[in-house]
C-alpha cells in the first residue's frame, strides 16, 4: 500500500515517487484520470524527471469495471489479501487434485467472487459511480482472473488494474507424468504415497483459504447489514425531523403573514387615528372661532 509520505509528496507535485502518483492516479474515478495523470506529467517534467513524467503519462485510463476492482483492493484490504492467498493455494493444489476436491473448491470459488463483486458494486454505489449488471460482471471475471493468474493477481495486488482481466482456460496441468513411456513402472509405494500426502496437503491448505475468505465475507456482510439497518433508522430519524421541520417552517410561514397583516391592519387603523384627530382639531378650531365670533357680535349688539 502506498506511503503517507509520499502521497504527500505526488499531491504537492514536488516528490520523486512515481509510485505514489500512480497509487493516486489509479485510486481516482475514471473520468478523473486523464485530467489528473497529465498534470501530474506535466509536474514531473517540470521537476526535471523526464523519465517518470514518461512513466506517468504511460499509465492507462481504468474501465469502471477496473476501478471497482481497485477500489475493493483498496477497501478491504484484509479480505483481499485472503483472496489473495486463497489463489496461491488454488494455483499450488490445481495439478493434483482429484475431480472431487477441485469441484469442491470451484464452488467455494465462485461463491467468494461472486461476494466480493457485489462488495465491489456496494463500494462503487457509495462512492457515487453505481455499476450496471454488465460492469460487475466484468468485475467477477477479473475476480476469477486473480484467482487463475499469478499476473492478474500482481496486478490486483497492486491497485492498478486498468481493463477487466480474463482468466486462462484452465490452470496449468501437471504434464510430467505423460513425458513417461506408456506401461514404464516409474514410481515407487512410497512415491505414490508421498504424492498422495502432498495432495491431501495442497487440498488442506486450499480449503483453510477458503474457509477463511468465505468467513471473513460473512463478518463483512455481518457488518454490512447492520450499516444497512443503521442507515435505514438515520433516513428515518431524518424524514421524521424534515416533518417537524417542514411543519414548523409552514407555522412560522402563517404566523409571519399574520404578523403582516396585524402591522397593516395597525398602520391603517394609525392612519385612522390620526386623521380622526386632524378633523377633531380643525372642528375645535371651527368651534372656537365661532364661540368668539358669537361673543363679539353680542358685545356689539348691547
Amino acid at each position: 500500500m502506498p506511503r503517507k509520505d509520499a502521497q504527500k509528496d505526488a499531491r504537492d507535485g514536488g516528490g520523486d515517487d512515481v509510485e505514489a502518483v500512480l497509487d493516486e492516479l489509479y485510486a481516482l474515478p475514471p473520468s478523473e484520470f486523464v485530467a489528473r495523470r497529465e498534470e501530474r506529467a506535466a509536474a514531473a517534467r517540470k521537476a526535471g524527471r523526464a523519465g517518470d513524467a514518461r512513466r506517468i503519462h504511460a499509465a492507462r485510463r481504468p474501465t469502471l469495471a477496473a476501478w471497482a476492482a481497485n477500489l475493493l483492493r483498496r477497501s478491504r484490504p484484509e479480505e483481499a489479501e485472503q483472496f489473495l492467498e486463497l489463489g496461491r493455494a488454488l494455483r499450488e493444489a490445481q495439478a493434483t487434485l482429484d475431480p472431487s476436491g477441485m469441484k469442491e473448491l470451484s464452488a467455494q470459488r465462485r461463491r467468494i467472487v461472486s461476494e466480493l463483486s457485489r462488495e465491489a458494486a456496494n463500494l462503487a454505489r457509495e462512492a457515487g459511480h453505481p455499476l450496471s449488471d454488465t460492469v460487475q460482471r466484468d468485475v467477477e471475471t477479473t475476480l476469477h482472473a486473480v484467482l487463475a493468474d499469478p499476473e492478474a493477481a500482481d496486478a490486483w495486488a497492486a491497485g492498478r488494474v486498468a481493463s477487466t482481466l480474463t482468466p486462462p482456460s484452465g490452470f496449468p496441468a501437471d504434464t510430467a507424468a505423460a513425458a513417461e513411456p506408456a506401461g514404464k513402472e516409474s514410481r515407487t509405494e512410497d512415491e505414490l504415497a508421498q504424492r498422495r500426502a502432498e495432495r491431501q496437503e495442497r487440498l488442506a491448505r486450499a480449503r483453510e483459504a477458503a474457509r477463511v475468505a468465505e468467513e471473513l465475507l460473512r463478518d463483512r456482510r455481518a457488518e454490512q447489514e447492520e450499516a444497512d439497518a443503521s442507515l435505514r433508522q438515520a433516513r428515518e430519524r431524518r424524514d421524521e425531523a424534515e416533518g417537524r421541520v417542514s411543519a414548523l417552517e409552514q407555522q412560522l410561514r402563517e404566523e409571519r403573514a399574520e404578523l403582516e397583516r396585524a402591522e397593516r391592519e395597525q398602520q391603517e387603523a394609525e392612519k385612522r387615528h390620526w386623521a380622526a384627530a386632524d378633523a377633531v382639531g380643525k372642528a375645535q378650531q371651527v368651534a372656537e372661532e365661532a364661540v368668539r365670533e358669537a361673543e363679539q357680535a353680542g358685545k356689539r349688539a348691547r
